[in-house]
């Protein structure tokens, strides 16, 4: 690489980097003010909270990096046409391919970037993810099975438990459930577990009693027991670890689709084609979106206060792809055929910057062309 070519990829990666850490900061920010809601108030510690952040981080890093790219290539190239360096590059005979060179190679790194991290990193943290989230979830224990309190797991359910011991045996508990609309039933027993099955947990209630009020007939059973169980299904989210997401799946088995897959994730085949092409495609809007902010910024001359309107409508351009790609996602999965709409929103972006390129050269082309004409 020439000493420009090292000079411009350094600035435009230093960038990058700097944008890349605000973006991600304030979509990380804005997932863990929430995150931190949901988990503290079910009782996690703040190593849960620590874990589950740095599990969602691949995924924030993954949309945010084309916007990081264009951003960063933005701020370059603006800088540099204000201190008259790309001036001075273009009065040495560089075409607008040729300045372009160090851009291409900076948007092949983010393609890189993106491509490890829509291939590997996300779908294993969204794996891991969601595995501990059906961890925590079917924990009862840490969600609502605290002594000494009076809880409401959910509406109109009511739960004591005045001593759980060390070995998870839950003792003198009382449970009012009072959701049906005809009768509500009050639990008492003296000792109880917690059962896990494969579906949900149950409550193994022993020696105790169940007492009956019928509302329309105001009449009270009594029926005394030694075990009975008590399904926590209604309020205690099943864990669902044998069901994958299409998120989660490699991208080898989404091109590769079986019918337990299909069934496992409640998905279609045109689904997957068009997950697994866009792993692959996607990568390439770093690449599109770098390519658009260089070249329209090319279009503008020299002006000390800035090339505003072409970077006006270089974010109108990057709008427009992005609107094509979401366009694409919605009818890519609705048949098999149609899974090459992965690939139109990157194929339009680099088609626009191509061509943004070779119309900022042009008019020294024209211009070169009429001097030949005039000499002959």
């Amino acid at each position: 690489m020439s000493k420009f070519d090292r000079y411009l990829l350094s600035q435009l990666v230093a960038l990058f980097g700097f944008f890349s850490l605000v973006l991600v900061l304030v979509y990380w920010i804005n997932r863990a003010v929430g995150l931190f809601d949901d988990l503290i108030s079910d009782g996690q510690s703040a190593l849960v909270f620590l874990e589950f952040s740095l599990l969602a981080l691949p995924n924030v890093i993954r949309l945010v990096l084309p916007l990081s790219a264009f951003a960063a290539t933005i701020y370059v190239v603006n800088r540099l046409s204000q201190e008259s360096e790309l001036v001075v590059m273009q009065a040495t005979g560089f075409s607008a391919f040729r300045l372009a060179r160090p851009v291409v190679s900076f948007g092949l790194i983010v393609a890189l970037m993106m491509l490890v991290l829509m291939n590997v990193l996300v779908p294993a943290s969204r794996a891991i993810l969601a595995a501990r989230s059906a961890e925590i979830s079917e924990n009862a224990t840490a969600r609502f099975l605290r002594d000494g309190e009076f809880l409401h797991p959910a509406d109109g359910v009511t739960l004591y438990i005045r001593e759980i011991s060390d070995t998870g045996e839950l003792m003198d508990l009382f449970l009012a459930d009072d959701r049906h609309p005809l009768r509500s039933t009050v639990y008492t027993a003296r000792r109880a577990l917690l059962v896990r099955t494969e579906t949900t947990p149950k409550l193994l209630m022993l020696d105790g009693s169940a007492q009956t009020l019928t509302r329309e007939g105001r009449r009270l059973d009594l029926t005394r027991f030694d075990d009975v169980t008590y399904d926590l299904g209604s309020f205690v989210t099943p864990s669902g670890t044998d069901r994958r997401g299409i998120e989660e799946l490699s991208t080898r088995e989404l091109f590769s689709p079986t019918e337990a897959l299909l069934e496992e994730t409640r998905s279609t085949r045109a689904a997957f084609l068009y997950e697994a092409h866009s792993r692959i495609a996607q990568p390439f809007l770093g690449l599109a979106s770098s390519l658009i902010g260089f070249a329209a910024l090319l279009l503008g001359s020299f002006s000390r206060f800035g090339l505003w309107w072409q970077i006006l409508f270089a974010v109108v351009l990057l709008i427009l792809v992005q609107t094509i790609n979401v366009a694409a996602s919605g009818a890519g999965i609705a048949q098999d055929a149609l899974w090459p709409l992965a690939y139109a929103a990157p194929l339009t972006g680099l088609a626009i910057g191509m061509l943004l390129l070779w119309n900022a050269q042009r008019p020294r082309r024209l211009r070169r062309a009429m001097r030949g004409i005039f000499a002959s």
